[in-house]
């Protein structure tokens, strides 16, 4: 099953685009741990300056991970988990599609050794 079949498309390339680096991932697991948490706190948290950070920040807000509110002077960040949540929906389609594919190859290949062993036994 393929993303446009499934009609995810481009948000489920963007979250996987996201999550494909270590340091975004942590910075994911950082806002959901604290809640809402600016920049600067992040960037304490990382092996990455806060510019670094809110590069990252900007690439998990496209991909609609996390959001950005202006309080004052500073930006404070929290997890947005519904772009998560599709992509993690469109995974479990996927791993289902995999496993009816794997159930058949399992039938087929017991019906064959099953048809191999009545040939051997004179059936």
């Amino acid at each position: 099953m393929t993303e446009e079949r499934s009609g995810a498309g481009e948000p489920v390339d963007s979250v996987l685009g996201a999550l494909a680096d270590p340091t975004r991932r942590r910075l994911l697991d950082l806002l959901a741990a604290r809640g809402e948490v600016t920049a600067t706190s992040l960037a304490a948290e990382v092996p990455v300056s806060r510019q670094a950070v809110v590069k990252h920040l900007a690439i998990l807000d496209a991909a609609g991970l996390v959001t950005g509110r202006r309080a004052g002077r500073e930006v404070r960040y929290s997890v947005r988990p519904a772009a998560l949540d599709a992509t993690a929906r469109w995974m479990a389609s996927l791993a289902s599609e995999w496993d009816r594919r794997l159930a058949s190859v399992k039938r087929l290949a017991e019906a064959a050794e099953a048809a191999d062993r009545d040939t051997h036994n004179g059936s």
